[in-house]
C-alpha cells in the first residue's frame, strides 16, 4: 500500500525554490576567497565596527545584484530559447573555468574612511562586484530562471553567508578553509548546471 505523497509542488513554487538553492548555494561556494571576501576582512581590519560593515554590504549586495539580475532577465527576454541555452550553458561553463583562478588581496580596496564606515562599504563593495564572478554569475542565473526575486534573494543570502564570518572572523578563516576546494566545488556545481543547461533540464524562460 502507497504512502499518501501529499498534493504536488505548484510549478512558480518549484521554480523559485530551485532559483533561491541554487543561487545561495553557488554564490556562497564562489564568494570564498574572492576579492570582496578579502574587502571585507580588510573593512573589518581597517574599522573594526563589524555592523556597519555587514549592513553596508548588504545595501550594496542588493543594489548590485537587482542591476545584474534585471540585466540577466532582459537578456533572456530578448534571445529565443535556443540561443539562450547555449549562452547561458556556456557562460556557466566559464565561470567553472573562472572560479579555479584565485583572486589576489592586491586587487581591492577599503574605500574612503570620511564616508563613514557604512558609506565606505557601500561605495567599496559596489564597485569591487562590478564585474566580478558573483555579479555575472546572478545574470547568467537570472537568464536561467524566470524568478528574478529568488535570485536576487538567493545571491544575496550568498553574499552575506560568506562574508559576515570574514567580517568577525576574519583571516581565521582563510587560514582554516581550504579554498582550494571550496572553488574546486563551486566550479563543479557551475560546469553541472552548465551541462543540464546545454542538455535542456531545469528551468529556462
Amino acid at each position: 500500500m502507497r504512502a499518501p505523497t501529499g498534493p504536488p509542488v505548484p510549478e512558480p513554487a518549484r521554480v523559485f525554490l530551485e532559483a533561491l538553492l541554487t543561487s545561495t548555494g553557488l554564490v556562497a561556494l564562489g564568494e570564498m576567497g574572492d576579492k570582496t571576501q578579502l574587502l571585507a576582512m580588510l573593512l573589518a581590519a581597517r574599522f573594526r565596527r563589524p555592523w556597519p560593515i555587514v549592513a553596508g554590504i548588504l545595501v550594496a549586495t542588493l543594489a548590485n545584484h537587482a542591476l545584474a539580475a534585471a540585466v540577466g532577465g532582459w537578456v533572456a527576454a530578448q534571445l529565443g530559447p535556443d540561443w539562450l541555452r547555449w549562452i547561458i550553458g556556456l557562460g556557466f561553463l566559464g565561470m567553472a573555468a573562472w572560479m579555479l583562478v584565485p583572486d589576489q588581496a592586491e586587487e581591492v580596496d577599503a574605500g574612503a574612511g570620511r564616508l563613514g564606515v557604512f558609506g565606505a562599504t557601500v561605495v567599496a563593495f559596489f564597485l569591487a562586484e562590478m564585474g566580478d564572478k558573483t555579479q555575472i554569475a546572478t545574470v547568467a542565473l537570472a537568464a536561467r530562471y524566470d524568478a528574478l526575486v529568488a535570485v536576487v534573494v538567493g545571491t544575496t543570502l550568498g553574499m552575506m553567508i560568506a562574508n559576515v564570518p570574514a567580517v568577525f572572523f576574519g583571516e581565521g578563516i582563510a587560514r582554516r578553509v581550504p579554498m582550494r576546494w571550496v572553488h574546486a566545488l563551486a566550479a563543479l556545481l557551475f560546469a553541472l548546471l552548465g551541462v543540464a543547461t546545454l542538455a535542456g533540464l531545469g528551468a529556462l524562460p
